[in-house]
């Protein structure tokens, strides 16, 4: 058997597959977000564990023969994270997350030193873990004076579960610290941030052995013998390796609480003015492109707030048929924006409303809004070498047949449905799981699903699409000097 752990920002998933990669189950444990500051997002470490054990225990009630022939864990995590420990490995302060803007400024002046761009194939966006170092050596030099180690959110979990301080490639690619196309933490990069090599995990790949599961944890837990821990991925590298987009240019559309164009590749192709993420992925010699929206499903989320409906009540409100866009035009830049904006600053608006705005039409317009925001991420990749002809749709958002249309539409191509089954991000951290404990061939473990159904573009909406399209896009400049600090 083995084991995948997802450690989201809502909760950690632990799933566990057999030899044939048939999911035998699964279990969650919850979590909640701090934000004590406008701009701030953080958790506490503490909390990862105790969602995990919590995942833990409901699997051994429901599944305990299985979980006790465990022989292999992967580990999947939300990305960019920084976690920092003293010498003794003690938590100094909660985890600035992935969606925390306040070092906006920070990665500003990073993004100046050319150095970075040119290293890590990046900007340096503010979720990213290097700005927030600096932001904490600014703010909070005491607690900065103490950091012996700074972890990502899924590696802190590895700690805790093996006692290792490692890390892998796909994951550490979203820190602003790694040469990218070497695959290496850069010494020069971290001594401009005011850190060193010594500070950072150990790397390997994501298919490979990074520790085995300490004692105390397999008595707990009923296992019997050794278990091996693999480096594992960030999220998106994971639900890539739960998906089979592994090989060039197979990509899929991820509608999360973020949301993710990505396109696997064969080599590595930075363009960082595009704002397009150029990361390692989790396989040995293979990298990844993806745009990223901030809010996708946390826009659908914010409106069923606002108008007291559940977000399954929203879009069974629109009906089956996807409709021509109305003259009402929503940006979700509720969080700012990654790419092709990369501001911080940005904030989200309805554009057009009218005494015939009902409660539908905004929620039509919120679902394209977040469509287009996936156009923007696919002509930022096509800027950057990389064409996509068809995609697979992963992530909560993704049940909504009429939102995946008006994805297609706005994409104009494809979206492929997965038949039956679970292809996130546990389940792909289950089958870097399975390689590292087996050393089975990575291409041949992560295969794609079978397709279930296909969502074509609706062609007789596409020339209103591409209309409302050049609307939105003429619209970020018209807002962006409201939107400043």
């Amino acid at each position: 058997m083995y084991l995948g752990l997802d450690l989201g920002t809502s909760g950690v998933k632990a799933m566990l597959i057999d030899g044939d990669q048939k999911i035998i189950g699964s279990a969650n444990g919850a979590l909640d977000i701090s934000r004590p500051h406008p701009g701030w997002s953080e958790q506490d470490p503490a909390h990862w564990i105790r969602a995990t054990e919590d995942a833990i225990v409901g699997l051994k009630a429901s599944h305990p023969k299985e979980l006790a022939a465990v022989c292999g864990i992967g580990l999947s995590g939300q990305m960019h994270g920084a976690t920092l420990l003293d010498a003794d490995d003690k938590v100094l302060r909660p985890c600035i997350l992935w969606n925390d803007t306040r070092s906006y400024e920070e990665a500003a002046a990073l993004d100046a030193d050319s150095r970075f761009r040119a290293l890590t194939g990046n900007i340096v966006f503010p979720g990213f873990t290097a700005p927030k170092l600096v932001w904490v050596a600014k703010h909070e030099p005491e607690i900065f004076g103490k950091v012996r180690w700074v972890l990502l959110p899924k590696d802190y979990l590895r700690l805790w579960l093996t006692g290792e301080h490692m890390s892998e490639m796909s994951d550490s690619a979203g820190t602003s610290w790694l040469d990218t196309g070497k695959r290496k933490w850069s010494a020069e990069l971290l001594a401009a941030t005011g850190l060193n090599e010594k500070q950072m995990p150990t790397l390997v790949e994501g298919t490979a052995v990074a520790g085995t599961l300490r004692d105390e944890l397999r008595s707990r837990w009923g296992i019997g013998g050794d278990v091996v821990v693999a480096g594992g991925a960030g999220d998106n590298a994971a639900s890539a390796c739960g998906m089979g987009t592994v090989s060039h240019n197979a990509a899929f559309v991820s509608l999360g609480t973020s949301g993710v164009l990505f396109a696997a590749n064969g080599s590595y192709l930075p363009k960082p003015e595009s704002a397009v993420h150029a990361f390692c992925h989790a396989l040995p010699n293979t990298w990844h492109q993806m745009g990223v929206i901030l809010s996708a499903t946390d826009a659908l989320n914010w409106h069923s707030e606002v108008t007291g409906k559940s977000p399954s009540e929203l879009t069974g409100e629109l009906g089956d048929s996807l409709k021509a866009p109305s003259s009402v035009t929503f940006l979700p830049y509720l969080s700012g924006e990654r790419t092709p904006h990369n501001d911080a600053a940005i904030r989200g608006a309805f554009i057009g409303l009218g005494h015939e705005s009902s409660r539908v039409v905004l929620t039509q317009a919120v679902l394209e809004g977040v469509s287009f925001a996936f156009r923007d991420s696919l002509e930022a990749l096509r800027s950057a070498g990389t064409e996509i002809a068809r995609v697979t749709a992963i992530g909560g958002g993704s049940r909504s047949r009429y939102w995946l249309a008006s994805i297609a539409t706005a994409l104009g191509v494809p979206v492929d449905l997965p038949a039956d089954g679970d292809f996130g991000a546990a389940f792909g951290a289950a089958r870097l799981g399975l390689i590292a404990a087996t050393g089975a061939d990575p291409v041949a473990v992560c295969a794609p699903p079978k397709i279930a159904g296909t969502i074509e573009p609706v062609t007789a909406l596409i020339g209103a699409y591409e209309d409302a399209y050049k609307r939105y896009r003429t619209l970020y400049p018209a807002i962006k000097p409201l939107s400043a600090h």
